[in-house]
């Protein structure tokens, strides 16, 4: 009986140990290592990119989740926090959110419904949307594309929404996936592909960059309109953290700060992102 009574016990808490396991929460996690690990890209400027050479990732969303790194610290009462940065791609960087490598993806991510059957979403960061990039003389409109070789970044949702629109409208044009942004330019210099989709605001911003603003025209129409938001484990805990660092920055201008940084100071946010600068900033 003794055994019997032995045996019970330690299933028991064999059973309990992966709730306990469970119990940490991300919040737990950085107060016990004291770090915080900010996923981002090399190539999704400007929201989140790497210049040759440096130490840190910059961009948009980038400084963001530095912002909130600051709060959770001081809400953590943490005399340091170690920052580390996980480098991903677009293929890859929502299992850097499910399967632990990450606490914050910091780049262009569209909050979708789907998306949130995995991972948590904080509240909204930028409004975008998906344009075509062309060379002088290309399709000027989508209902061109019949017949031509458009190019998108594989695994991102402009890449659903240009499948979707083309097949909605029976628009036979040979969809060519690419694993970057800059190879996408390139194949569309090099006359491989007729178009190119991306988001504007990043299509833009590289033409800025490049000195290309010639040889490459950014056309009228919009695919889609993106919410872009930070992508997080779920965990309720960490994300009314997350939002509560975004609210206060959104509310004292420090999000318009970080797009004057971003874009420069004779930039100006759309009209969809001045009234994200105001919505976004949450009350207490």
């Amino acid at each position: 009986m003794r055994i019997l009574s032995g045996a019970v016990a330690l299933l028991g808490t064999l059973l309990l140990l992966p709730q306990l396991a469970a119990a940490d929460g991300v919040l737990d996690r950085i107060a016990k290592q004291g770090e915080i690990r900010l996923a981002y890209r090399d190539d999704a400027a400007p929201f989140s990119w790497m210049t040759a050479g440096a130490k840190e990732p910059e961009g948009y969303s980038v400084d963001l989740c530095r912002a909130v790194a600051q709060s959770v610290q001081a809400e953590l009462k943490l005399a340091d926090l170690k920052i580390t940065y996980v480098k991903v791609t677009p293929e890859d960087r929502f299992e850097a959110i499910t399967g632990g490598k990450a606490d914050l993806l910091c780049e262009a991510t569209t909050a979708t419904l789907e998306r949130r059957g995995m991972m948590d979403f904080s509240i909204s960061t930028f409004i975008s949307g998906a344009g075509m990039m062309i060379q002088p003389g290309g399709p000027t409109g989508f209902d061109q594309l019949s017949g031509k070789k458009v190019g998108v970044l594989s695994g991102t949702t402009t890449e659903q929404d240009l499948k979707a629109y083309f097949a909605a409208r029976n628009i036979t044009a040979e969809i060519v996936t690419v694993p970057s942004h800059s190879e996408g330019f390139a194949q569309l210099g090099g006359g491989k592909l007729d178009a190119y989709f991306g988001d504007r605001t990043i299509l833009q911003f590289m033409l800025l960059k490049s000195n290309e603003s010639g040889k490459f025209l950014l056309g009228d129409q919009f695919l889609s309109i993106e919410p872009y938001a930070l992508a997080m484990p779920r965990d309720a805990d960490f994300r009314l953290e997350v939002d509560r660092a975004l609210s206060r920055l959104f509310r004292n201008g420090g999000a318009k700060a970080v797009f004057t940084k971003t874009f420069g100071g004779k930039s100006h946010p759309t009209g969809l992102q001045s009234s994200l600068f105001v919505i976004s900033g949450l009350p207490e």
